[in-house]
Order: C-alpha cells, then sequence, then structure tokens
C-alpha cells in the first residue's frame, strides 16, 4: 500500500521568516495534513535552523503521541554546533517511527543526491545498528544505482528513499499529453531500482 508523509519544512521557513511565535503554527498544519487524509509527517531538521528546529522536533513529536507516523530525516554524520544538538541526538530523544539518513552538507540548498553508501559503508552499519537498537525503522536516501541499493542492504537498512529529482528533470508530455520517451526512460529506472530494492529485502519510499 502506498501512503504519503508530508514535509512541514516550509511551512517552518514561512514562520520564521515571519518572527518567533508567528503564523502558521506548526502544529496546526501538522492536523490539517492529517485530517486531509496524509498517514505520516516528515521533519527534516539542520544545523543552520533555517526552518525546522529542534524545538519544532519535540513540539511535533509530543503532538502527535504516536497518533501518526513522524519520520526525521537528516545527515548523521554532522555533530552538534552551539544552537543545535545533532541529529542523532534528536532522534534519540523522540523516537520517531522512522529515521532517513540523508547527505546534505551545512551550506546544500536541499538534498540533491543520494548517499555515498558504498564508500561510508563502516560507518553507516554502526548508524543503522544503533537505530533499530532505538527501535526505529531506517530509511536511507539514494540514486537509484544498484551498487548503492546493495549496499544499504549490506549495512543493515530497512528501507531506501529514491531521490527522484532526474526523474522531475525529465518530466514532460508531448502534443497528445502522453509522457515523453525521456520522462519514461528515467520512469523505468525508477521502476527498476524499486524491484531490485524490493527482492533485496528493503522497503522503498521516494521524495523530490
Amino acid at each position: 500500500m502506498t501512503v504519503l508523509s508530508v514535509n512541514l519544512n516550509k511551512v517552518a521557513w514561512l514562520r520564521n521568516a515571519r518572527g518567533k511565535n508567528a503564523r502558521p503554527s506548526l502544529t496546526a498544519a501538522v492536523d490539517t495534513v492529517l485530517e486531509a487524509g496524509a498517514s505520516g509527517i516528515t521533519l527534516h531538521p539542520r544545523p543552520d535552523l533555517r526552518h525546522i528546529t529542534p524545538d519544532d522536533v519535540y513540539r511535533v513529536s509530543e503532538h502527535l503521541g504516536g497518533s501518526a507516523e513522524l519520520n526525521l530525516e537528516g545527515n548523521p554524520l554532522i555533530g552538534a554546533t552551539q544552537d543545535y544538538p545533532g541529529f542523532l541526538h534528536l532522534v534519540e530523544q523522540t523516537r520517531p517511527a522512522q529515521c532517513t539518513l540523508v547527505p546534505d552538507s551545512q551550506d546544500q540548498l536541499t538534498s540533491d543526491s543520494g548517499f555515498p553508501v558504498d564508500e561510508i559503508l563502516g560507518r553507516l552499519t554502526d548508524i543503522l545498528a544503533q537505530l533499530k537498537e532505538w527501535g526505529i525503522r531506517s530509511s536511507v536516501f539514494v540514486d537509484p544505482e544498484p551498487t548503492q541499493i546493495e549496499a544499504v542492504s549490506q549495512a543493515g537498512g530497512d528501507r531506501i528513499e529514491l531521490y527522484t529529482g532526474s526523474y522531475a528533470r525529465q518530466f514532460q508530455l508531448n502534443s497528445n499529453n502522453s509522457p515523453t520517451e525521456g520522462c519514461m526512460a528515467a520512469h523505468r529506472r525508477f521502476a527498476e531500482a524499486a524491484v531490485l530494492a524490493l527482492n533485496a529485502g528493503l522497503g522503498v519510499n521516494a521524495g523530490h
């Protein structure tokens, strides 16, 4: 069954632009999303606090109270800074249903590539084992590359999240309102990657 988790980063970004305690309310946005039929909420706290803050993570986790899935996204390789306790610290404190590992750097505008899992296999294996010990489902953000999907399975991940940017860039309709060949070729690549992941015992998410 396909389910939708909605990322609230932009809601937080708009609120932050308007000042502390401004609207829109993040918890009100959570309620709106769930009432509309979504199955979960995704938050991506970053060290620069550009949108979701650590306080947001704690507040939304408490607001949900287990009533819907909370998915926390972030880079587990970035530690604590002055105002940011570190991604894995937030995960440990709130115990979301899912933790999605994303290789974003501190100065990156948005996540635009998958983890090079095969290059950091040992370190990632330890992180995934820790998540399992905490009872948290893991997902690793990857490009639709067989080597990376196989590496996630080897490292002990539960799911992959396919970075769908390359499909989005190809998406066009021809004069008959049908997808172009480039679009269909990109779609096939993702379908093949999903099948490979499922055959390896991994769940499949998709984002971006």
